[in-house]
């Protein structure tokens, strides 16, 4: 009887452990957690403290360096109607911020498609890859502006030029990633697919695209980064209502705090889409945040 109850306790120590072992783990992610965004809240406090303190030193012009406070008042004035006045230039920075966003989806979602496909072909195909690779590779290595002014050229000033911008912008990454990431999958898995049975396509879409699927959303990340660095350069053009117009507009008209406004609405905006396709990257492939 002893012998027996014994052998049954044993089986229930492991179970127990197992099912608290997680909690102090998850203590502990939730700690890390907590402290990086107090950093993070600190080093923002910080450097708002030192942006008081240079404005109220007047080191510079307040035309030049506006202080915290002004560019609080342009938020304001910007985010609803104002003595009559709505927003600016008749929209507010809500409906700049949007518009700005909507040509990036469109453009730079077209120019993410194009890469995915290049990329690819680049990685499957050697032929497609020494024919094409060179042009990526130029396109790369552009800026935006130094084709912009053929793009007005060739499709005018109406939204045609900003969405091609963005789209060229867009796509070099996103090819490059993808050809790397495809041509350096794994021969065994690929072999033991074709081993099977299993035709181009099937191996591409089950394992070559699984297997290269980090690396594409990390050359994704880097797209978007680029066509909403890209987004003032596409607004330099009858860019208004648009975030990008609206910082251009107000730099003609010596609005620094109107301009920095639209830089802080441009880098929030920017984290915030970094954060979704980072939330994207980790559910598509969680394998990546674990190794």
């Amino acid at each position: 009887m002893t012998t027996s109850t014994a052998t049954a306790k044993e089986p229930s120590g492991p179970a127990l452990s197992t099912e608290t072992a997680p909690a102090p783990r998850r203590s502990s992610e939730r700690t890390a957690r907590l402290r990086r965004v107090g950093l993070r809240l600190i080093a923002l406090a910080v450097l708002l403290a030192l942006w008081q303190l240079v404005t109220a030193l007047r080191l510079w012009s307040p035309l030049l360096v506006p202080p915290p406070s002004a560019v609080w008042d342009a938020l304001v004035t910007t985010s609803g109607t104002h003595d009559g006045v709505r927003g600016y230039q008749g929209h507010t920075l809500i409906e700049h911020v949007g518009i700005s966003l909507r040509r990036i989806g469109i453009g730079a979602g077209a120019g993410v498609l194009a890469g995915l496909v290049a990329g690819v072909l680049m990685g499957t195909l050697p032929w497609v890859r020494v024919v094409f690779e060179p042009a990526v590779a130029f396109l790369r290595t552009l800026p935006p502006l130094a084709y912009f002014s053929l793009l007005i050229i060739w499709f005018g000033i109406d939204e045609a030029p900003k969405l091609w911008l963005l789209a060229i912008a867009a796509m070099p990454p996103v090819a490059v990633a993808t050809a790397s990431a495809v041509a350096s999958a794994p021969a065994s898995l690929v072999e033991a697919a074709r081993a099977i049975g299993a035709r181009r396509s099937q191996v591409v879409a089950s394992v070559v695209l699984p297997s290269a699927l980090p690396e594409i959303l990390v050359g994704v990340r880097l797209a978007f980064g680029i066509a909403y660095s890209s987004v003032v350069a596409a607004e330099t053009v009858n860019g208004l209502p648009g975030i990008g117009g609206m910082i251009r507009d107000a730099q003609r008209y010596n609005q620094s705090d109107v301009v920095i406004l639209g830089l802080f609405a441009i880098g929030v905006s920017g984290l915030l889409i970094d954060g979704l396709l980072r939330s994207a990257e980790n559910r598509l492939a969680p394998w990546r945040r674990l190794s």
